[in-house]
């Protein structure tokens, strides 16, 4: 309860101060091994840093005896040296679950490490969880009004506390003051509150360059703007503007790094339908800019979004619009994709299958219930061939057994998820130390000592994630099969 409350005062404290690779979706989730253990782990980051997190981990088995959870520095100084971790709280009425909060103390990459023991012994794993600032909020009034009852009623007392020190400090009991100490005594009064006013007047301004700071870091992690322009008809250039003047300076992008061996994802969404989808993935530029020749395009204004992680492992998620005219482009190669449907339907009958272009299908196994904003899952996906029977072709894709994004239909929500989860694979190889010269495409990869990803893929794929608000949504399924990459499309009501 005392920590609870201390985190609360804390918490006002730092809103009154202003008084990943996604967007609109900040808080974490992850699906993995923690040694022999398989956990699910949800990360709830806070609105304001320092804040508390609240970690949420369940176990895939029920022998598991203890969970610890600790943050720290994703990379860098700081990175090896870990306070003392918190033990996670078993759930009462689910022995799986366990929960706990930390305190986020620093913006930026960080990481949340979980400990687990149990009948098998004890295994661990980092979680990366970039964390920010994402809003200020305003003091309550009734607080407000109370801090300046008592501000006004400290500095009036100070005042007349120092005017009867000067005036009766010195008098013998029964004594009464001199006309000369009462006019010291105002003196002194006059010159406490020039004193009193000066502080006052110093703390405000403090008070004011800490808020214009806290609102600067606030700015400063909001989604980049992706400049975005057509030179020679279909080669577009893209870079990156942010919206606060410092964030071009503070993260360069002649120096992200690769993940599943790009070092951008490029998406491509035509507008107001969400009808086209084009996923690939432009090459670096002299100068740090990314150019990509576009395929072929229809006439339409697009959504751009483009995911980078920049050298620190903390992931950005660029977003800008383009307008396009028809464009006749190269043929799709390597890992770019495309995929064309019918327009979203808001609140229409959203089916489980997803038909494929080579007669095999994708079915969503959604279960019965509605779907809740805020509520962690896991969802799942079966491929099946033209006949109906489990898909024994399916291929890596980019390392993965298949990679999903999940937008709003007013595309203030994008997240670019893995079967591992929301966070990137680059910036979860840093913070489980994976060497950089032997780091693996995936996290599965890197913890089952290099076994093929091939030997592990079976005909489901699943993602953990959560929708962050209520509305509708588009869900893009991208899998690859004897070769060519495949995209099931589903959508969703969310309560």
């Amino acid at each position: 309860m005392h920590r609870r409350m201390l985190g609360i005062l804390i918490a006002i404290l730092v809103t009154t101060l202003s008084v990943s690779a996604h967007v609109g979706s900040s808080d974490v989730f992850f699906e993995g091994d923690a040694g022999p253990y398989h956990i699910y782990v949800t990360v709830r980051v806070p609105q304001v840093i320092p804040g508390i997190a609240e970690i949420q981990v369940r176990s895939a088995s029920n022998d598991v005896e203890r969970i610890a959870i600790v943050p720290m520095r994703l990379s860098g100084a700081g990175s090896n040296f870990p306070p003392t971790p918190d033990v996670a709280e078993r759930s009462k009425q689910d022995a799986q679950f366990f929960t706990g909060s930390l305190w986020l103390m620093e913006s930026g990459a960080l990481k949340v490490r979980v400990s687990v023991e149990g009948s098998k012994g004890k295994g661990e794993l980092a979680v990366p969880v970039p964390a920010f600032a994402q809003r200020t909020l305003p003091m309550d009034r009734s607080l407000g009004g109370l801090l300046g009852f008592l501000m006004v009623f400290l500095a009036v007392g100070l005042v007349f506390i120092a005017g009867a020190a000067s005036r009766e400090g010195n008098l013998e009991p029964g004594e009464t003051p001199t006309p000369a100490k009462t006019r010291r005594a105002r003196m002194v009064m006059a010159i406490t509150a020039l004193v009193v006013l000066g502080i006052l007047f110093l703390g405000k301004a403090w008070w004011g360059a800490e808020a214009t700071n806290y609102k600067r870091g606030v700015n400063f992690f909001k989604p980049p703007e992706a400049e975005t322009r057509l030179e020679n008809r279909n080669r577009l250039v893209i870079s990156a503007k942010g919206q606060d003047p410092e964030w071009s300076k503070e993260v360069e992008m002649k120096d992200v790094i690769p993940d599943h061996h790009h070092l951008m994802h490029l998406f491509l969404i035509r507008t107001p339908g969400m009808d086209r989808m084009w996923h690939l993935h432009p090459e670096r530029a002299e100068g740090g800019a990314f150019v990509e020749d576009l395929p072929n395009m229809p006439t339409g204004h697009y959504q751009v979004f483009a995911d980078i992680v920049d050298k620190a492992g903390f992931p950005w998620t660029l977003v800008g619009q383009i307008d396009l005219k028809e464009i006749s482009g190269k043929a799709l190669a390597g890992d770019d994709s495309i995929w064309t449907g019918a327009p979203l339907a808001v609140e229409a009958n959203h089916a489980s299958v997803a038909q494929l272009a080579d007669g095999g299908r994708i079915v969503w196994e959604r279960g019965s219930g509605p779907l809740a904003a805020n509520a962690a899952m896991v969802f799942k996906f079966k491929v099946e061939d033209k006949e109906g029977n489990p898909a024994k072709d399916l291929e890596p894709y980019m390392g993965m057994a298949g990679h999903a994004e999940f937008v709003s239909s007013d595309m203030s929500v994008f997240a670019h998820i893995h079967p591992a989860g929301s966070a990137s694979m680059a910036a979860l190889e840093l913070a489980n130390g994976v060497p950089e010269g032997n780091r693996a495409i995936t996290a599965d990869q890197a913890m089952l000592d290099g076994m093929p990803i091939s030997e592990l893929l079976t005909s489901e794929v699943s993602f953990p994630y959560g929708f962050p608000k209520s509305g509708e949504y588009r869900m893009f399924v991208q899998i690859k099969r004897a070769g060519q990459v495949e995209t099931g499309v589903f959508d969703a009501h969310v309560q």
